[in-house]
């Protein structure tokens, strides 16, 4: 949410569900009585959905009475309720005589002080709240009400917890809020003032576990102080002054051992807190009873568990140092046989340098990588270079952290710890590879200027002594040319390229050499997608690509997908992923996760692209790897708007764009393409020329020098439509008469095609049958069809029916496996023309129809706001398990995430089978 504890301007982030549940009780306007009970931990945000309620319901005309609880008026009797009707105070005395006296007297308004009579004053309410609602439906807000039965009166309770308070435990309708979802808490960062990126995000996300509150303050928190996600890298973020003084003054009134007890359970995760049980004194369960009662923890047999991430902040630092160092080393004398965790408790007490502690931590960085993953191996070596007394070690440590930190794709990070190391150290081989690393930083957050300056001399400088990283060097460099896709980054890779084909260099050991072939051909493909294609692919074919490592194999994926050899990329490329374990590493591999989804796209796997792009956008959302977010919106924005969603399209598009600040030429290239397929899904062509008109300038030269050519038979079919037939005739001349070598048989084929529309009509059969003869074309099915639906139509027009329908037919069917409805559409409107009768296109309730009966009722219980927790629990499934459904059904709907699931549930117009059994 936007806020936990006040009404949002904005809208609300993840609370779909629970707001149109609120709103159900006021719109319509009730009829009769209505009673909810709104639970969650403290930080979920009951205060800010009542709030939006009570507004909806204002807009609606219902008469709005609420009440806060305050803690000071704890003890004071009837002071909510005095609160609670101060707005209609007036119309007390319209009371019968008894009920009125005993209400005035209640609230202290009585001319004579009269004894309180709760009963009487009940009855006072309950006539009050009747009367009003006589006039309009009245909701009432409150922590403290009785049942009204007849009357339209709705009762509002939010209670902080997960049960209802005593005196409304009767079976009461209940909605209970749970922590936000990771896309949700994502984007209610976004909305913040100062949205976090890289590793403060993630540090933030992490430690919040979906808390609203906990969201909002440690982000407020963090943005007063950027530095305090280094500083912080072994412990809790902390909180504002003003909240930790307010949590503080609470903590205070504990015993000395709960204090104690609290401190050593912030201070020992998950991982430590069984042994730190056994090991230290201070964890006995009856010290953290009175923290308990206050709802500070919960305590079960899994542990102890702080209610709120903001306590937990906290208790760590309200406490002096000194003794959270000596709760650190406590808790690691407790911890025998695990040295990982031993070495990151000493360190986290540790005042001074101290090298034997710094080798202990750098020694067990890759136990903690097996354990805990790549990140945290990373936070290790940097908290250990951050011990050591020696400035080169220091620097030796930075790097190696660095190159741990790489493939979780946290570039700002990255470039941190290299530039750090460059400050620390003059040894020559050190500072180029911390300089790569910089570079690489740099690629990955769309710096294309200044990763080219970085990338490009390290290359060349590497040449003579590391033949491997200079390879390695340069074809980052001719990623960022690619992406970039400008001429002089371009050129200035090819003569990199030609320097170390041509030096004098120490030839790489037998083992690199594959390695080094698969970046090379990497480097002339991405930088000359047409040049020398034929010798380039045979020597791909020739790679021993089993021997090479998920960086290099992904190399000769992207290879492939440039060279337009569509199935071999999706080989290689899925063959690259399956190496990768790590989730978070998965998915900031931009080598291949942008290169296989696309792929899958252009071979009509469109579920599957769909699949990439969903996994890797919930993986690296709000990250630094922003071309591969935006490379996955777009992917998504592609299929959408060819299957007829152009909204959602055109939303991912900007989306894409915004992440994008440098303006890559092909995310513009690609963005463009997609709202011109958006544009001619709605038969809107005057616009879809426009769009794909900028593919290319005025003399024909590509905006992009690969992705421009993907949309050359699009524009000539906008084109043809919006009756530009004469002027892209001789666009198309000249964008032919351009093309930097020879056009590979995809390219062929969109260049038949887009001839075949714009041609003089004595010569389109000509084109159309040259584009048909090939059976390569196939390789491409969504392009095939488009062929075949342009063939047929001219078939149709020139009276050749019985040759027009298996043309039309063959179109139609492929249009049908990919869900392009809007094409189609069309071609069910040519076959009808030719006489053939066609079957209506399938109905939205019929996509659910592609589903299983259990992956049914996962997306009907996700489109109406369940958490996959919730719906594990409800349908006797592990969470593994429903992710698992959805991933694999999100693909088949045509969607990208949950976001879009209740439209589409309700486009289709039913729920799932009986929510019993299988």
């Amino acid at each position: 949410m936007t806020s936990a504890d006040q009404p949002s301007r904005h809208r609300l982030v993840g609370r779909d569900a629970e707001l149109a549940r609120l709103r159900a009780l006021v719109d319509p306007v009730p009829d009769k009585s209505r009673v909810l009970v709104v639970l969650g931990e403290a930080g979920m945000g009951k205060t800010a959905l009542v709030a939006e309620v009570a507004k909806w319901a204002s807009g609606a005309g219902v008469r709005v009475l609420s009440v806060t609880g305050r803690e000071p008026e704890s003890n004071l009797a009837f002071a909510g309720l005095r609160q609670l009707l101060r707005p209609v105070l007036a119309q007390i005395p319209g009371l019968p005589v008894r009920q009125a006296s005993a209400l005035l007297g209640a609230l202290g308004l009585a001319p004579d002080p009269v004894a309180p009579d709760r009963l009487m004053t009940c009855m006072a309410v309950l006539t009050l709240l009747s009367d009003l609602s006589a006039a309009s439906p009245v909701l009432v807000i409150v922590d403290d009400a009785h049942r009204l039965d007849t009357e339209p009166v709705v009762l509002l309770l939010g209670v902080c917890g997960i049960a209802p308070p005593a005196g409304f435990d009767w079976g009461l309708p209940e909605l209970h809020l749970k922590p936000l979802p990771a896309p949700e808490a994502g984007r209610l960062l976004d909305q913040q003032p100062r949205p976090l990126r890289g590793r403060a995000r993630r540090q933030v996300l992490a430690q919040a576990v979906g808390n609203p509150m906990a969201l909002i303050e440690l982000a407020r928190a963090v943005a007063a102080d950027p530095d305090a996600g280094r500083r912080w890298g072994t412990g809790p973020l902390p909180l504002t002054d003003r909240l930790t003084d307010v949590i503080a003054a609470q903590l205070a009134t504990l015993p000395a051992t709960t204090q104690h007890a609290l401190l050593l359970a912030a201070i020992a995760d998950s991982a430590d807190l069984a042994a730190a049980a056994i090991g230290t004194s201070g964890l006995e369960p009856g010290a953290l009873v009175p923290a308990e009662r206050l709802g500070l923890i919960k305590v079960d047999t899994s542990g102890v568990r702080f209610t709120n991430p903001l306590v937990y902040s906290a208790v760590y630092h309200s406490t002096p140092f000194a003794m959270r160092a000596a709760a650190h080393r406590e808790v690691a004398a407790a911890l025998y046989g695990q040295p990982d965790r031993q070495a990151w408790h000493l360190a986290a007490a540790a005042v001074t340098p101290d090298e034997n502690l710094a080798s202990l931590l750098a020694a067990t960085a890759s136990q903690v990588q097996r354990r805990c993953g790549a990140s945290t191996a990373a936070q290790t070596l940097e908290r250990a270079a951050e011990l050591s007394p020696d400035l080169d070690m220091q620097a030796q440590r930075l790097v190696s952290a660095a190159m741990v930190a790489a493939p979780t794709g946290q570039a700002e990070w990255v470039h941190d710890l290299a530039i750090r190391a460059l400050v620390l150290t003059r040894e020559p081989d050190l500072r180029l590879f911390a300089r790569q690393l910089a570079g690489w930083a740099l690629a990955w957050s769309n710096q294309h200027a200044d990763a080219l300056s970085a990338l490009i001399p390290v290359a060349r400088e590497a040449a003579g002594f590391d033949p491997l990283g200079a390879w390695d060097a340069l074809a980052f460099a001719a990623s960022v040319a690619y992406k970039s896709g400008e001429p002089e980054g371009v050129q200035a890779v090819r003569e990199t390229l030609a320097l170390l084909n041509d030096s004098a260099q120490r030839a790489p050991d037998r083992a690199q050499q594959p390695a080094v072939e698969a970046l090379r051909l990497w480097i002339r493909t991405s930088t000359g997608p047409y040049r020398d294609r034929t010798e380039i692919l045979t020597r791909l074919k020739q790679g021993a690509h089993a021997s090479l490592g998920e960086h290099y194999l992904s190399r000769a994926g992207a290879t492939a997908w440039i060279l337009d050899r569509s199935d071999l990329a999706v080989s290689l490329l899925q063959a690259a992923r399956s190496l990768l374990q790590e989730p978070a590493v998965r998915a900031a591999s931009g080598g291949s996760v942008s290169p296989l989804g696309w792929a899958c796209l252009d071979v009509g796997r469109w579920d599957d692209a769909l699949k990439v792009a969903a996994e890797t956008d919930d993986l690296v959302a709000g990250g630094q790897m922003d071309i591969v977010s935006a490379s996955a919106d777009l992917i998504t924005a592609t299929i959408l708007a060819v299957r007829g969603e152009g909204n959602a399209a055109r939303a991912r598009i900007s989306r894409a764009l915004a992440s994008d600040p440098e303006e890559s030429r092909s995310v513009i290239a690609r963005a463009r393409h997609a709202l011109g397929l958006a544009a001619l899904a709605d038969a809107d062509y005057p616009t879809a020329y426009g769009q794909l008109r900028q593919l290319f300038t005025d003399d024909g030269a590509a905006w992009h020098y690969h992705v421009s050519y993907l949309g050359v038979a699009d524009l000539a079919a906008a084109a043809a439509r919006a009756e530009r037939r004469i002027e892209a005739r001789a666009l198309l001349e000249r964008i032919q008469a351009r093309i930097d070598g020879t056009p590979s048989p995809r390219l062929d084929q969109l260049l038949d095609r887009a001839w075949g529309l714009l041609a003089d009509p004595s010569s389109l059969d000509t084109y159309f049958e040259k584009a048909l003869s090939d059976p390569a074309g196939d390789l491409w099915p969504f392009e095939r069809a488009q062929l075949y639906l342009d063939y047929g139509e001219w078939l149709r027009r020139h009276r050749r029916i019985n040759d027009a329908k298996p043309v039309l037919t063959a179109a139609l069917e492929v249009f049908r496996q990919l869900h392009a409805r809007p094409w189609v559409q069309r071609a069910e409107a040519e076959l009808r023309a030719c006489g053939v009768a066609v079957p209506d296109v399938p109905t939205a309730p019929d996509v659910l129809g592609r589903l299983t009966s259990r992956q049914r009722k996962i997306i009907y219980l996700a489109a109406q706001g369940h958490t996959n927790r919730e719906i594990a629990d409800r349908l006797f499934l592990s969470q593994r398990t429903v992710a698992s459904h959805l991933y694999r059904s999100y693909p088949k709907l045509g969607v990208s995430g949950r976001h879009q699931l209740h439209d589409l549930i309700a486009r289709a117009g039913q729920g799932p089978e009986a929510q019993h059994g299988d």
